[in-house]
């Protein structure tokens, strides 16, 4: 095996990307360039009854979101490929052969439902549920028998009946399981010809020497079957390092798919419009951090820092909040027009704007976008935010009202009316406004929030938002004056 540093991210294409598989296929990114390794991509494909259509397209378009991006694939073979599973079923057999010929593997000729009622009766008597092992030592008659009454055909990995399987985990240290501990003799190779996870997944990290495993917690229990495999065939196992589990914050519960409160796909954080730096530092902090008080990170900086020994041992905890706010924090700094493009969909999607938008319309919502900017988690908020720039009047929120009820909240907005009419069209500029906002608090005696509060709410529909000077001038004068008068009408009323 080499010395190289190897890892890899093995996705099943019966689901598409989430969070979790999301962060073991960072932190093995993270671990590989690092420390100058190489990171592989592999396609564990062989639950064909589960595969869903573009499981595996959306696996590696949103890595490559993300901004993860790798050495070895189904797409970039390297010289161990190749790197489907299901492409792999003659390399299976070979070694499923050799293990059936030194007698750690056995045929085996259960039916489904044989296999359940054996559990069923187990579970009666109060026993934990194993392969009782009856084709353990069938004979070639037996065997024969068995073919030729067509029976289901599988192999079995034959479980030591003594011994301890111990590892040092990266981060949970030494980790040892008893040999009887598994639950019995396991299926090595399924009546359809296919590998289970445990073999497939040995055979695979070896021949492609794969020099470190990081994987989730859920995976602890593999390990020793997997263990029994690597030294029935004679092979050197990997260093294991298992990933505690994510938990919902709110909750302290495992992140699981009933959590409606919480997003669980990449997809729909794409769709959305987060931003995939901020996604990426997020997803990078459940269950490592890299000390200090620094908390955004560029990928290239999170490479540098990466260091695998400080791997939480406590469970990660989902901050739904906290991933919102660091998005929104690249979101604030990133170029204006991209963000417009991630926008435009929503706004079409709402019939804010068309989808065939003039040019002149495009650079509007150019600067709605750009008012809205600092206050966005991500794109498609715009359409709560923004939508009264793309209304001819304003549906005053609850805050509004109550601003619009303040005593001389009429006489505000009826002098900025006025002040507004000294300006020429041109000149609805946010320079230009700023003044005229204090000589209407110089004409009224009123100030603070009892002079802020109406002329937003007038503008806006609500009672705070972006700056009263930018919002005249991305609303241009026919609006300003249009929702000025409407506001007062509100009043009169």
């Amino acid at each position: 095996m080499t010395s190289k540093i190897r890892v890899r991210y093995a996705p099943s294409p019966t689901g598409h990307l989430h969070i979790g598989n999301a962060r073991t296929a960072i932190f093995n990114y993270l671990y590989a360039r690092h420390e100058g390794g190489d990171f592989i991509i592999r396609i564990e494909d062989t639950d064909t009854k589960r595969n869903v259509e573009g499981g595996e397209e959306s696996q590696l378009e949103n890595l490559e979101w993300l901004g993860v991006n790798w050495d070895e694939s189904p797409e970039k073979p390297g010289d161990v490929g190749p790197y489907r599973q299901s492409e792999r079923e003659d390399i299976y057999m070979e070694y499923a052969q050799q293990l059936l010929e030194s007698g750690h593997a056995y045929y085996s000729f259960d039916t489904s439902e044989e296999l359940e009622e054996e559990r069923e009766t187990q579970r009666a008597k109060g026993l934990m549920p194993k392969y009782s092992g009856k084709w353990r030592d069938a004979s070639e008659e037996e065997i024969a028998a068995a073919r030729q009454e067509g029976r289901p055909e599988a192999i079995r990995f034959r479980i030591p009946n003594e011994g301890v399987y111990s590892f040092d985990d990266m981060v949970k240290g030494t980790v040892e399981f008893q040999a009887d501990s598994v639950g019995g003799d396991f299926v090595i190779i399924k009546n359809d010809g296919m590998p289970t996870y445990n073999f497939g997944v040995v055979v695979d990290d070896h021949l492609m020497e794969i020099s470190h495993v990081l994987r989730g917690d859920d995976h602890v229990a593999n390990t020793p079957k997997q263990m029994m495999i690597y030294e029935a065939l004679g092979w050197k196992a990997p260093i294991f390092g298992h990933m505690t589990l994510i938990i919902n914050g709110e909750t302290g519960k495992k992140l699981s798919k009933r959590d409606t409160d919480i997003l669980q796909f990449i997809e729909q954080y794409r769709t959305l419009g987060y931003h995939p730096q901020g996604l990426f530092n997020y997803i990078s902090f459940l269950g490592w951090s890299p000390g200090g008080e620094k908390e955004l990170y560029s990928p290239e900086e999170l490479i540098e820092v990466f260091d695998a020994d400080r791997l939480s041992t406590s469970p990660a905890s989902f901050d739904q909040n906290k991933l919102d706010w660091m998005s929104g924090q690249y979101i604030s700094n990133m170029d204006t027009k991209q963000l417009t493009e991630w926008a435009l969909p929503h706004l079409v999607e709402a019939q804010l704007i068309a989808e065939d938008a003039e040019d002149d319309e495009l650079v509007y919502v150019e600067k709605v976008v750009g008012l809205y900017q600092k206050e966005l988690d991500y794109a498609a908020q715009i359409v709560d935010l923004a939508s009264i720039f793309f209304h001819d009047i304003p549906e005053y929120t609850e805050s509004a009202k109550k601003a619009l009820a303040f005593e001389g909240a009429d006489q505000v907005i009826e002098s900025f009316k006025n002040q507004l009419n000294s300006l020429n069209d041109e000149d609805y500029q946010e320079d230009k406004v700023q003044p005229l906002v204090k000589a209407v608090q110089k004409e009224t005696g009123i100030k603070g929030k009892n002079l802020f509060m109406p002329l937003r709410a007038a503008l806006l529909g609500e009672a705070s938002g972006p700056g009263v000077n930018e919002t005249v001038e991305v609303l241009g004068k026919e609006k300003t004056h249009s929702h000025l008068d409407y506001a007062l009408k509100h009043i009169n009323q």
